[in-house]
């Protein structure tokens, strides 16, 4: 039975490459080998240059806080996972209280988004619709995390939250 069942295996391998098919991962499969790091340089970029937005318009940089981005990281993970797109997350929570859950105590705002390819497209959409705008540029808040994480599918799921 063993045998029969390496047999399977093997042709499984072995069928597509004689036939010439070509058998890549999809970007969800792919995603695990390069997505933290690919996440990780988005959130950075984010924070970058929504500080350069803040800077302009009059406000302090932002610093970025690790409470924060426990809390933005964990909700992008929510809606990337179950498809919702919302400021309510899991179990019915919302940014107060997924920030205080996270260890932060006074968080101000939260902006999200999804589906936009790079950091500057979604910066350059938050700053074009006026809510998000606000956001950013309330130069009441003090410190930033966020999350920008990949869906199965592929696509980004981007929360921001801000804090006093």
């Amino acid at each position: 039975m063993r045998s029969l069942l390496r047999r399977f295996a093997l042709a499984a391998l072995i069928v597509p490459a004689a036939a010439g098919v070509m058998m890549t991962a999809s970007p969800a499969e792919a995603a695990p080998v390069k997505t933290k790091a690919a996440e990780q340089t988005l959130q950075a970029d984010i924070i970058r240059l929504t500080n350069l937005e803040r800077v302009d318009h009059g406000c302090a940089a932002l610093t970025p806080n690790d409470q924060l981005t426990t809390a933005a990281r964990g909700h992008s993970a929510w809606m990337g996972r179950t498809g919702e797109f919302s400021h309510t997350g899991r179990g019915g929570s919302n940014f107060i209280t997924r920030s205080k859950a996270a260890g932060y105590a006074r968080p101000s705002a939260e902006n999200i988004a999804w589906g936009y390819r790079s950091a500057e497209d979604v910066v350059d959409a938050w700053m074009r619709s006026p809510g998000h705008r606000e956001n950013i540029l309330n130069c009441r808040s003090k410190t930033v995390g966020v999350g920008a994480v990949y869906s199965q599918s592929g696509a980004p799921y981007y929360t921001q939250d801000f804090g006093f």
